[in-house]
């Protein structure tokens, strides 16, 4: 595996920052955020001092039940070529649910969720990763995720799941250690335990991150300093086996540059740190390896095929958890329904967020009504498709429910939802385009 070093997440607001910092040997961007064609001048420019940059996919979803979309993987081979990058990555996560394998409508979570660890669920994600190594032009990785929730019935560990998927798949592993410390605080899972288990030579490279803690739930926002425990564990890590690379992720809030240093310095030390720790247990097998000759190690499991039964099974549950996550639907027996309570909340804030980034006129004409009236209208209607038609049919029940008291307001809304639905708005069904016609008819005429 090629050795990236140390690096740092690069993003349009800390691009300055981030070509002048001193000792940044690579960055990752997110790859749905780049054009192939038109990539940012930031990019171009570290990419021509040599800077490794790696393209990281977050909506790929090869957790899900589904096959993974051959659109999808179009789109990250084009970046990863673009970007001249050794390795892509994206996540052991779904991030939708529903559709023909349960008869149900799509849901869509906008956010990473946590696969069941059972045998259906790895056959299904083996199989799908396989797909993606076929589509892709190079090597891909897969990172652990943070979650608030745990699954009922998981046949196995943290560890040993990763285990048998890079043995199965021989897929390489992009290990979050925020992320053992998040589900360290959520759902008592050790982290030291699991990086036990890790195939630690299919390791491609590290993430670091921060979070903050509420109520007893760890939040993994990468959007506050990386905290102590976390950079412990990346000691841990560092004294197993030497890292090809650890990344610095930070999305949001960011500090001061010399702040983000401080971080990268940090982070060199803890490795620093565990190196010296795995040189002195190396020497130490060394005086006693002769004492015991190595057992022959296991034959690697069969791989059994993710069969459409299989799949649908898959389907099913992760439906259930979705919906009742999304759409105020029963929890499904087994969950915690005040982790799944925390759960859902964050998730509508995290839409609110979100489009407010992607559309950020709606909260300069709302006001201080934006968010509360964005969290009424979640709660009642998951999100279907991304985070820009979020957006406009946001607006549009607005518009449609008269939640709008100021005259001023109420002619900006409509006038913004008027320029962005289009004479004849996309849509993937003849019905969604009829109504989205009725409904301009419907405020043209106001």
């Amino acid at each position: 595996m090629e050795r990236l070093g140390t690096g740092i997440g690069w993003r349009p607001e800390i691009a300055d920052a981030v070509e002048s910092m001193p000792g940044v040997d690579w960055v990752e961007v997110v790859a749905e955020n780049v054009c192939p064609g038109h990539l940012p001048e930031s990019l171009r420019r570290l990419r021509e001092r040599g800077v490794t940059v790696v393209p990281h996919g977050v909506s790929l979803g090869l957790g899900g039940a589904d096959r993974p979309d051959e659109g999808q993987l179009t789109a990250l081979a084009e970046r990863a070529e673009a970007l001249g990058s050794p390795l892509v990555t994206e996540h052991i996560a779904f991030v939708r649910a529903g559709g023909p394998l349960t008869a149900s409508p799509r849901l869509e979570a906008g956010h990473l969720l946590p696969v069941p660890r059972t045998r259906d669920a790895l056959d299904v994600l083996c199989a799908n990763i396989r797909a993606a190594q076929d589509a892709l032009p190079v090597p891909l990785a897969v990172e652990n995720i943070a979650a608030l929730i745990s699954w009922p019935g998981e046949e196995m560990t943290e560890g040993q799941f990763l285990y048998d998927l890079a043995d199965r798949t021989g897929v390489r592993l992009l290990i979050d250690v925020a992320n053992l410390h998040t589900n360290h605080v959520n759902r008592g899972e050790d982290p030291a335990e699991a990086l036990a288990d890790l195939p630690l030579e299919a390791i491609a490279y590290v993430h670091v991150a921060g979070g903050f803690e509420r109520d007893g739930v760890w939040h993994d926002s990468h959007a506050h300093p990386v905290p102590r425990p976390v950079l412990d564990i990346l000691t841990d890590l560092a004294s197993r086996v030497s890292p090809p690379g650890v990344l610095l992720e930070r999305d949001e809030n960011f500090p001061e540059p010399a702040e983000l240093e401080g971080e990268l310095g940090a982070i060199r030390e803890a490795l620093e740190k565990g190196g010296g720790a795995r040189i002195t247990a190396a020497a130490d097998t060394a005086r006693v390896a002769s004492a015991s000759a190595p057992s022959a190690a296991p034959p690697s499991p069969t791989s059994p095929s993710a069969d459409d039964l299989t799949r649908q099974r898959l389907a099913l549950t992760q439906t259930a958890l979705l919906s009742a996550l999304v759409a105020g639907t029963p929890v499904p027996e087994g969950f915690d329904r005040v982790r799944l309570g925390v759960q859902a909340r964050a998730l509508a804030g995290k839409r609110a967020d979100v489009v407010a980034k992607v559309a950020p006129e709606l909260p300069v004409i709302l006001g201080a009504s934006y968010r509360p009236a964005f969290l009424a209208y979640a709660h009642g209607h998951p999100m279907t498709d991304g985070y820009r038609h979020d957006a406009l049919a946001f607006a549009e029940h607005a518009l449609l429910a008269h939640q709008l008291e100021e005259a001023s307001a109420r002619r900006q809304l409509r006038e913004w939802w008027l320029e962005r639905s289009g004479p004849a708005p996309r849509a993937h069904r003849p019905a969604a385009v009829r109504l989205a016609r009725a409904t301009r008819r419907v405020l043209l005429r106001r």
